[in-house]
């Protein structure tokens, strides 16, 4: 139910579960601990000291969640002919 003007959107688990398969968000948990080394290599450079907080952690998991999943639906739009033409991904 929408209130005061403020849109409302009903997604069911079936769309949910479509659109991680479209951008492949295992692919992206695989990939987590890549960048959680990054960001403990980075702190040991800036701080001296491998923890740099919990906050660069919560900030780092979003931003690859975020950018990852950006680039992996937006690859899916750019290369739908290209795919839709390729035996393997058509």
């Amino acid at each position: 139910m929408c209130m005061r003007g403020v849109c409302c959107v009903i997604v069911s688990g079936a769309r949910v579960k479509t659109f991680l398969d479209l951008v492949k968000f295992e692919h992206t948990v695989f990939a987590l601990p890549f960048a959680y080394a990054g960001m403990l290599l980075a702190s040991m450079q800036v701080n001296g000291t491998g923890w740099p907080g919990w906050h660069v952690l919560v900030w780092v998991t979003v931003a690859m969640a975020a950018a990852r999943t950006a680039a992996m639906g937006a690859n899916r739009v750019i290369d739908r002919f290209i795919d839709a033409r390729n035996p393997r991904t058509a």
